[in-house]
């Protein structure tokens, strides 16, 4: 009795973890989307879905397992699911090494990707004794269509909580905006760390202005990272507030090194950039063309703005 009562408890927790681990991708979900893009075989324009639809996986494992429905197929499910996990995570230990948050839990909590492995194998060997011991509910034949009930509800929650924005990256570039100055004589005489080049006053540039412990911008910063990686002729251009000190964190998490940045601090910044984090601004010879928010940045169009004359 003891025994089904600890195999239960388990069950139930590896449920809650699964719906957890689903849920906190979810908001914000775009950290998990520009992972498929970051692996290089799933484009801006998939990814949006191939996450929704990861997601719902994660629901769908979790709701089964709590509900102790066809354990058998869901335990070997999870296994898989668990082993791809540990295969991108190995592979990005490899490319970038042990930094930053691997994304597992979103942002709500951060864990490297080595602590990641481990969680997930802790979980991979609670469902191999699970699957030995506790064989959960089977439907008969005559209530199987009821499974259909939770695999809907667990693969829509996704897309209904948080839609996909399927027209932004055709018309954002469209919208009226009234052109303006930049002015940048104050990045030239008051950025610190690195001095920005003059050259940012000439020609087409996207620079983005950004705190370092904005989440919200190392989510941009991320994914410019992406967008430079596929086409490094883009002419990105980061512009931090914050303590020198906090460089290595947004660094080891953003993985931006390589971007051109600088620090700005006080007045000059928010004179630039505002109140509002991150602000991303295209510009054309000093004129602010275009003010885009991050999530609606889209490489295609930018790279249709940079060759437009």
């Amino acid at each position: 009795m003891i025994k089904k009562i600890i195999l239960t408890i388990l069950c139930l927790l590896l449920g809650s973890v699964f719906l957890y681990s689903g849920y906190a991708k979810l908001y914000p979900i775009e950290p998990f989307e520009y992972t498929f893009v970051d692996l290089g075989f799933i484009n801006w324009q998939v990814a949006p879905f191939v996450a929704r639809l990861m997601i719902g996986a994660e629901f769908l494992i979790g709701i089964f397992l709590i509900l102790h429905l066809n354990l058998k197929i869901v335990y070997k499910t999870a296994i898989i699911l668990l082993l791809v996990f540990c295969v991108y995570l190995g592979l990005l230990i490899l490319i970038v090494g042990n930094k930053g948050n691997c994304g597992c839990f979103g942002t709500k909590i951060e864990m490297t990707p080595a602590q990641a492995i481990i969680k997930n194998a802790f979980m991979i060997l609670a469902l191999i004794v699970l699957n030995k011991y506790h064989k959960g509910i089977t439907l008969k034949s005559k209530f199987r269509l009821v499974i259909l009930i939770p695999i809907i509800v667990s693969i829509s929650i996704p897309f209904i909580l948080n839609y996909v924005e399927l027209d932004y990256s055709e018309a954002y570039l469209n919208k009226a905006e009234n052109n303006f100055k930049l002015e940048l004589d104050s990045l030239y005489k008051d950025a610190t760390l690195f001095v920005p080049p003059k050259t940012l006053s000439e020609g087409k540039h996207i620079i983005a202005f950004m705190s370092l412990k904005c989440p919200h911008c190392r989510i941009a910063a991320k994914k410019m990272r992406i967008m430079y990686e596929r086409n490094a002729n883009l002419s990105f251009y980061f512009v931090l507030n914050g303590d020198e000190k906090n460089l290595k964190p947004f660094f080891e998490d953003t993985q931006t090194q390589l971007i051109p940045h600088c620090i700005l601090n006080g007045k000059n910044f928010v004179y630039l950039a505002g109140l509002e984090m991150p602000t991303i601004y295209l510009v054309n010879n000093s004129i602010v063309e275009y003010w885009v928010d991050y999530i609606d940045l889209d490489q295609q169009e930018i790279e249709k703005w940079l060759v437009e004359k």
